[in-house]
């Protein structure tokens, strides 16, 4: 039950960092870089549509909200348990690998980095890290 616990305070982080991202986007203001002044330049870039129509950052919401959700259920004991846990991997190592070519991207390509999307990759890597300890136990 603690994994399931951290995982959904995880996931209410990561709908907190890309919350406040599409905030700002739809505001058209500057989110607030703690470290460094790049985070502009990396998410008014051309990478920042991965999905063509949608922005990263809505992307990201999804998943968060997803995965919330699918970690719900599994507190509650909605069956088939087997089913919700097999997809809650599927989807958090889905994370980690988009997460890793996101930060390629930032480092070899668009060279900048954003603070907000490095938060967001080490959220979803600290799910992926409770999943491998805990292998999803309840």
């Amino acid at each position: 039950m603690t994994a399931l616990a951290l995982l959904f305070t995880l996931a209410a982080i990561g709908i907190s960092e890309t919350a406040y991202l599409i905030q700002k986007r739809k505001e058209t203001k500057r989110p607030v870089c703690v470290i460094g002044e790049d985070c502009v330049k990396v998410l008014s870039s051309k990478y920042n549509h991965i999905f063509v129509f949608i922005h990263n950052d809505t992307a990201g919401f999804l998943f968060y909200i997803f995965i919330s959700c699918i970690t719900a259920f599994l507190v509650i004991g909605i069956p088939p348990i087997a089913f919700w846990i097999l997809v809650a991997k599927i989807a958090i190592f889905a994370g980690v690998g988009l997460s890793c070519f996101f930060i390629f991207l930032q480092w070899k390509i668009i060279r900048a980095w954003c603070f907000w999307c490095l938060m967001s990759s080490f959220t979803i890597f600290a799910m992926a890290f409770i999943v491998l300890i805990n292998d999803l136990i309840i």
